[in-house]
C-alpha cells in the first residue's frame, strides 16, 4: 500500500474526536457531583432558565458543586501531568533517531484508552474517581502535547522554506479549530438527544480510524537505520545529549534567543490554558447556567478562533514582522480574559469570543521562530522541549481550578482577571526583542546551517 505524507488528516480526526469528549468531561463530572451532593437529579432545560428555578433554594449547593467539580478537575490534571511530561520529553526527542510516527501513534492509543474509560464509567455508572486513574494511565502514552510535538516535527522535516513552515504549522492549528468547532456543536445536540454514552462511543470509533491511518497509511519522514539500534541506557544518554546540545551548541546569542522564545511560549501557554480550563464551569454557574446546547455553541465559537487566527496570521505576515504578530495575539488574549471576567449574560459571553479572534496566532509563529534557530537534526529535541514545557504549563489548569474553588463564592471571574494580569509576563519578555537590531537577530536565527527567512523573524 502506498503511504502518504499528510499529517493533517490525523490532526483533524484527533481534534474532532477529542472535542467530542472534552466539553462532555466537565459536564458529566458536574452532573454526577450534582446528584451526589444535592441528592436530586440534574435539572435539564432547553434554555438558560435553570438559574431562576434554583436561585433561592440551591445557591449554597450550587457553589458546593462548583467547588467539588473544580477540585476534581485539579486532581485529574495533576494525575496526568507528571507521566505526560516524562513521556513527552522522551518520545519527541527519541523521534530524531527512530522516526516521528511513534510520537503520533502512542498518544492516539492513550486517547483511545481515556475515551473508553469514560464510556465504561458512564455506561455502567462506576465510581467517578476511576476517571482520575484513567487520566494517569492514558498519560503514560503521552498526551496532546506529545502528539502535537511529533506533528510539528513531522512538518518541519517536510518543509524547506521558512515561510512555508510557518504557514503549514498554522494550518495544523487551524485544522484543530475547524474540526473542534464542528465537534463542539454536534456534541451539544448529541448529548441533549441521547445522553453521554453515544458521544463517547462515537469518539472512540473515530480514534480507532485515526490510529489505523497513522499505523498503516502515514509515511515516516525520518529514515530509520536498524543497524544503529542501541541499548536503552545508551539511547537515553543520546537523548539527553541532543537536548543539552540545543543550548550548549552555537553562539551565546543563539542560546539566549532560543531560551527566551521557549520561556515566552510556555508562560503564554500557562496563562491561556489556565483561563480557558475554567470556561465550562463558569458557564454552568450562576448567572449564566448554560444548557449543554449553549455550551456546545460556545465551544464551537471559541474553537473558531483557530480559523480567524490562521487568516490573521496569513494577512499580517504580508506586512508585519513576527514580533508584531505575536504581540497582537497576546493583546487579543488579554482583552478576551478581561471581558470574560465581567460577562453576566449569554449575549456578553458570546461577544467575549470576538476579541479572542487572534489568540492562537502567537503559538505557530513562536514555534516557527524556534524551529529556525536549530538545525534539522535537532528538530525533535527542540519540539520535545517545547512539548515538555507546554505540558508543564498545563499545571495551570490545576492551579486555576484550585483558585476558582476558593474564589467562586465571592468573585467567579477572578481567575480570568488573574490570567489577563499574568499575560504581562510574556508581553514584557517579548519586549526584549525590540532593542535587537533586525539584521543581528536574523543572523542568529540562520546559524548552524539553518536557512534565514525572507522576512525578519523576530524584529
Amino acid at each position: 500500500m502506498k503511504r502518504l505524507y499528510f499529517i493533517e488528516p490525523i490532526v483533524a480526526i484527533y481534534a474532532f474526536a477529542s472535542f467530542m469528549v472534552y466539553p462532555l468531561v466537565q459536564q458529566y463530572v458536574y452532573r454526577r457531583l450534582w446528584q451526589e451532593i444535592t441528592n436530586s437529579s440534574y435539572p435539564v432545560s432547553d434554555d438558560s432558565s435553570r438559574c431562576a428555578a434554583n436561585s433561592s433554594n440551591h445557591t449554597n449547593q450550587q457553589e458546593e458543586v462548583q467547588k467539588a467539580a473544580s477540585l476534581f478537575s485539579m486532581y485529574s490534571d495533576l494525575s496526568s501531568m507528571i507521566p505526560s511530561l516524562i513521556v513527552t520529553l522522551l518520545l519527541v526527542a527519541y523521534s530524531d533517531q527512530r522516526g516521528r510516527k511513534i510520537t503520533i501513534i502512542m498518544p492516539l492509543i492513550g486517547s483511545l484508552i481515556y475515551t473508553l474509560s469514560f464510556l465504561a464509567v458512564s455506561f455502567f455508572e462506576l465510581n467517578l474517581y476511576l476517571l482520575i486513574a484513567a487520566s494517569f494511565v492514558s498519560a503514560l502514552f503521552g498526551g496532546i502535547g506529545t502528539m502535537l510535538g511529533g506533528c510539528f516535527s513531522y512538518v518541519a522535516d517536510l518543509c524547506v522554506d521558512d515561510k512555508q513552515k510557518t504557514l503549514r504549522m498554522a494550518v495544523v492549528d487551524m485544522m484543530i479549530g475547524l474540526l473542534a468547532g464542528v465537534a463542539s456543536i454536534s456534541t451539544g445536540y448529541f448529548l441533549h438527544a441521547s445522553g453521554f454514552n453515544w458521544p463517547f462511543f462515537t469518539s472512540a470509533l473515530f480514534q480507532v480510524v485515526n490510529l489505523l491511518y497513522a499505523i498503516f497509511i502515514l509515511e515516516e519522514t525520518r529514515v530509520i537505520d536498524r543497524s544503529e539500534t542501541v541499548a536503552c541506557c545508551q539511547a537515553l544518554k543520546k537523548l539527553a545529549c541532543s537536548i543539552y546540545n540545543l543550548f550548549a551548541g552555537g553562539s551565546k546569542g543563539k542560546k539566549w534567543v532560543l531560551l527566551l522564545l521557549i520561556v515566552i511560549f510556555s508562560s503564554l501557554s500557562f496563562v491561556n490554558t489556565g483561563g480557558l480550563s475554567i470556561i465550562t464551569l463558569y458557564e454552568l454557574n450562576k448567572p449564566l447556567c448554560w444548557s449543554e446546547i449553549l455550551i456546545g455553541y460556545g465551544s464551537a465559537v471559541s474553537t473558531s478562533i483557530f480559523i480567524t487566527s490562521f487568516v490573521g496570521l496569513y494577512l499580517f505576515s504580508l506586512c508585519l514582522p513576527n514580533i508584531a504578530i505575536v504581540f497582537i495575539g497576546m493583546l487579543s488574549i488579554v482583552i478576551s480574559m478581561l471581558m470574560t471576567a465581567f460577562a453576566k449574560t449569554t449575549l456578553m459571553m458570546f461577544l467575549v469570543r470576538i476579541p479572542a479572534m487572534f489568540a492562537i496566532m502567537p503559538f505557530p509563529v513562536l514555534r516557527s521562530m524556534m524551529s529556525k534557530v536549530v538545525s534539522k537534526s535537532e528538530q525533535g529535541a527542540l519540539f520535545a522541549c517545547v512539548a515538555f514545557m507546554e505540558n508543564l504549563s498545563n499545571v495551570s489548569a490545576a492551579v486555576f481550578s484550585r483558585i476558582y474553588a476558593d474564589t467562586v463564592a465571592w468573585c467567579p471571574g477572578f481567575v480570568f482577571l488573574l490570567s489577563a494580569g499574568l499575560c504581562l509576563i510574556p508581553i514584557s519578555l517579548l519586549g526584549c526583542f525590540h532593542p535587537l537590531d533586525p539584521n543581528d537577530t536574523q543572523a542568529l536565527l540562520s546559524e548552524d546551517g539553518t536557512e534565514a527567512s525572507q522576512d525578519p523573524p523576530v524584529a
